[in-house]
């Protein structure tokens, strides 16, 4: 059993961002890695043309620009380096502890400390940091045949790399951020690419550019030109009537201006309204959807050896199928692992849906804090934006610790009221009232579990500082 103050779960984007602080205290600590190397999302996600989907410099963290970004939009070879880097420092590499998968997380009353078991030892510590992100688990349709299809089958965030695509009959099932993305690069490559679709997704104009080095001074302007451009976003999400006509008429004037055949534009139409789901950027997705060599089919039914049927009758034979079908977002994966006062687990917590304190903190856990967890994403500007106010509550909590002996526990209450909240601001919003089904509602529950329903000013300045009010010492 290894003490130490601190113990942060996953070396993604929030872990790393984690480690930085925690660097710059007197807390001992550790960062815990399932995979033999850094970087979560961007370590994961290796299929062709995979980029950011936010501009790259508010994909990084203020005290840390990159100024050799290739691209407005940076490809993910180069995030994960940038990660990379993030974590060679001195002050953060020494605590991490790679391909150490957490199996249990239990918190003991007597001791007042969390106990933190991995297939390669335990730790006890004071305070328990989950930063296991919400991308981590890929989703994958229970389709019938499955068993029996006779080429490579994988998800997007799970890429062969060996299966053999040039002049395969390739099959993609999803029209999400990963999709989009995946189906230029495939198109011309496969012999015949095939695009299962449940819906229609709102594009709009990428306009991705190569760009040169920027000197650092210049990224902080750049960065909040860009940030305050963003913010403007959540007027649509709001249903906001000028605003929402906006967006909509930017993503259908983009479809008609791309996809010339009227046959193929109806089928391209979303029927749900824009930002319901995630709003794609993408300049090559729709010229992809025209080309010849491409069909357009509905919903993956079922499989049949190498045949996949459709649910409009489609059917196509297939050497390859790949599933951009996105992540067990709603239902944390790691939260079955985690048992906090009274023998409760996260997951029993959480069973109608993920609900915190200041996005961050759950009854009945003292002492654990959650980066990327319940309503801290957001659907119209960067996440970093959000894990950086996210830890600055923490460290907030973490002085507060020092200073106090007591195990620190959000309130019932407190977390009611921010509850109430967080479902008064998300009840006219586009993503509740849009029409669609979404990876940001839990199913559940009906409710908004994954976003912050505002902007990211405002999620900064409500929870981007620790107030011990809400919180009881037990």
């Amino acid at each position: 059993m290894t003490d130490v103050d601190v113990v942060v779960v996953g070396a993604g984007l929030a872990g790393i961002g984690a480690a930085i602080e925690l660097a710059a205290r007197d807390e001992t600590f550790v960062v815990l890695e399932r995979a033999a190397d850094v970087g979560g999302t961007w370590r994961d996600n290796t299929y062709p043309g995979v980029a950011c989907d936010v501009p790259a410099h508010l994909y990084a963290f203020a005290h840390s620009p990159n100024p050799a970004w290739s691209r407005t939009f940076a490809p993910g070879r180069e995030i994960q380096t940038y990660l990379r880097g993030l974590a060679a420092r001195p002050g953060v590499a020494p605590h991490l502890r790679l391909s150490h998968e957490v199996t249990a997380a239990e918190y003991d009353e007597a001791a007042q400390r969390w106990i933190v078991t991995t297939n390669r030892g335990s730790f006890r510590c004071r305070a328990l940091v989950l930063a296991a992100g919400r991308l981590t688990e890929p989703r994958i349709p229970d389709v019938a045949g499955m068993s029996g299809f006779t080429g490579p089958m994988f998800h997007t965030a799970r890429w062969d790399h060996t299966a053999d695509l040039d002049g395969a009959r390739v099959g993609v099932v999803g029209t999400g951020a990963s999709a989009i993305q995946v189906i230029p690069e495939l198109a011309g490559r496969a012999r015949r690419l095939t695009v299962f679709a449940r819906s229609a997704p709102y594009v709009i104009p990428r306009d991705d550019r190569a760009q040169t080095a920027v000197d650092p001074a210049e990224i902080l302007r750049v960065r909040e030109e860009v940030f305050t451009g963003m913010e403007r976003g959540i007027a649509a999400r709001r249903r906001e009537p000028v605003a929402l006509a906006e967006l909509r008429s930017r993503a259908l004037d983009h479809l008609a201006a791309q996809v010339p055949d009227p046959v193929l534009r109806a089928r391209l139409t979303p029927d749900y309204e824009v930002g319901c789901k995630r709003v794609l950027l993408s300049d090559t997705f729709y010229p992809a959807m025209g080309r010849p060599d491409v069909d357009l089919a509905g919903a993956l039914d079922r499989l049949d050896g190498p045949v996949a049927f459709a649910a409009d009758g489609h059917r196509a034979d297939l050497d390859v199928l790949v599933f951009a079908t996105g992540f067990h977002s709603t239902e944390q994966p790691y939260a079955h692992r985690v048992t906090g006062r009274g023998g409760v687990r996260l997951s029993q917590a959480w069973e109608r849906g993920m609900v915190s304190h200041a996005s961050t903190v759950v009854h009945g856990f003292p002492n654990m804090f959650v980066l990327d967890g319940p309503n801290a994403a957001l659907g119209h500007n960067s996440a970093v934006h959000v894990i950086e106010s996210q830890l600055a509550f923490l460290t907030g909590a973490l002085d507060h610790l020092a200073a106090h002996p007591g195990p620190l526990e959000v309130t019932a209450r407190a977390q009611d009221e921010y509850t109430r909240d967080i479902d008064a601001m998300a009840a006219r919003t586009v993503w509740l009232r849009g029409g669609c089904t979404s990876w940001y509602v839990d199913k559940r529950s009906g409710r908004l579990t994954l976003l912050w329903p505002s902007t990211a000013t405002a999620f900064r300045e409500r929870n981007g500082r620790f107030d011990p009010r809400p919180f009881e010492q037990v």
